[in-house]
């Protein structure tokens, strides 16, 4: 009897040393990226910098910070429908081993349907994800000045679908805490120097720990 009690305690605990040892072997989302890899910024205005000298885009102090050789496809005034266009003939006149999305804010300041932001950008992830495994999207802020004044921007919901449903790295929460802190800001939407810079190290930071890095 008591050497069958002895086995159901063993066995009772079987679940949490095997939970403790999974602890140990968490998994990054993707191998990191060698280090003078070649990476393609796709975007709007965020992206190319606007409000800002050019060398202070994020795509240049991501750069600067990474080691990588990022293309900056930012686009002023670029909307999701814009970049899909633009994103084909990009992948073809080159072979990048990752590719950033961050696009949309221009479709919602459009007042473009959800809908088709969302769409848009479930092909612009599922295209790349066709060129490499490296595939991230920025989320952008629902536009809402209300709560830019009080410096409380939110991601609009839909980066978050896309990104789970195209297996494609979320970028959380980056633009809109640069954009939601008015000193960091050149006008109501876009970055300054400072803010772009301070999206490149939070890039920096998100891409190494899901393991790009």
């Amino acid at each position: 009897m008591k050497r069958r009690h002895l086995l159901l305690q063993l066995m009772a605990g079987l679940p949490a040393v095997a939970a403790l040892a999974g602890c140990g072997k968490r998994k990054s989302s993707a191998a990191a990226l060698k280090l003078d890899a070649r990476v393609l910024a796709l975007g709007d205005s965020l992206t190319f910098g606007y409000g800002a000298p050019p060398d202070a885009a994020w795509p240049v102090k991501l750069g600067e910070l990474t080691g990588w050789q990022i293309d900056n496809a930012g686009l002023n005034g670029d909307t999701s429908a814009g970049a899909l266009e633009r994103l084909p003939p990009l992948l073809a006149a080159g072979n990048y081993d990752a590719i950033l999305i961050g696009i949309g804010g221009n479709d919602m300041l459009r007042g473009m349907p959800p809908a088709a932001t969302r769409d848009n950008l479930a092909a612009l992830v599922s295209q790349a994800r066709a060129h490499t495994p490296h595939v991230a999207l920025l989320a952008t802020p629902a536009p809402d000045a209300m709560r830019a004044a009080v410096g409380s921007l939110s991601d609009a919901p839909f980066y978050d679908e896309v990104a789970k449903s195209g297996q494609a790295l979320l970028v959380a929460n980056v633009y809109s805490n640069v954009l939601s802190d008015a000193s960091l800001r050149s006008d109501r939407i876009h970055a300054n120097a400072q803010g772009y810079a301070k999206i490149a190290q939070q890039l920096a930071e998100q891409l190494k720990a899901a393991g790009w890095r």
